[in-house]
């Protein structure tokens, strides 16, 4: 981060990611692998809760997106483990000196239901933001069969972040 100005107390970041259906015999969301008829087309694993959540973090520190920083263009980020990105993004959160105060996910999906699997998707959330599990929330919905989740092509993920400013130590 760069100039005093751009200090601030705190920072509110936002994420959006989606990924259609494709082959494959699971999904990848929050870090866990989720048993599902289809797979998620994308260059990494397509954990699109983790990577709205690395849009957010990265959007509340002014840094861009993910796709800035781990290029789908690069051969080093295919088939990449998404919770790797995430912790390569809260090493910048710490080096702007942040911290996540909060997470606040939401999936949208008719299926695979993730009711069953959603606090171990917050406790590896947390796990990698090194924050407590109660700081992390995660949601699943439906959007009443409306639009291509309804549909079944594929899931959607939005993320907000707050980020506090570390105090200094005297």
């Amino acid at each position: 981060m760069s100039g005093a100005a751009a200090r601030a107390g705190w920072r509110i970041g936002q994420g959006l990611d989606v990924h259609a259906f494709g082959p494959g015999d699971h999904v990848m969301l929050g870090g866990v692998r989720i048993a599902h008829d289809q797979g998620l087309v994308a260059h990494s694993d397509g954990d699109v809760l983790l990577h709205a959540l690395c849009d957010a973090l990265l959007g509340a520190l002014a840094l861009g997106d993910i796709g800035h920083h781990f290029p789908p263009s690069d051969p080093r980020w295919a088939d990449a483990d998404s919770r790797a990105l995430l912790r390569a993004v809260v090493g910048l959160v710490r080096a702007g000196e942040y911290r996540v105060a909060n997470v606040d996910g939401t999936v949208l999906c008719e299926a695979p239901k993730l009711a069953p699997h959603v606090a171990e998707m917050r406790a590896c959330i947390a796990e990698d933001l090194g924050i407590d599990r109660g700081q992390v929330s995660v949601k699943a919905t439906t959007t009443e069969r409306l639009g291509f989740c309804g549909r079944g092509e594929g899931i959607a993920a939005s993320v907000v972040v707050l980020l506090q400013e570390q105090a200094e130590e005297a």
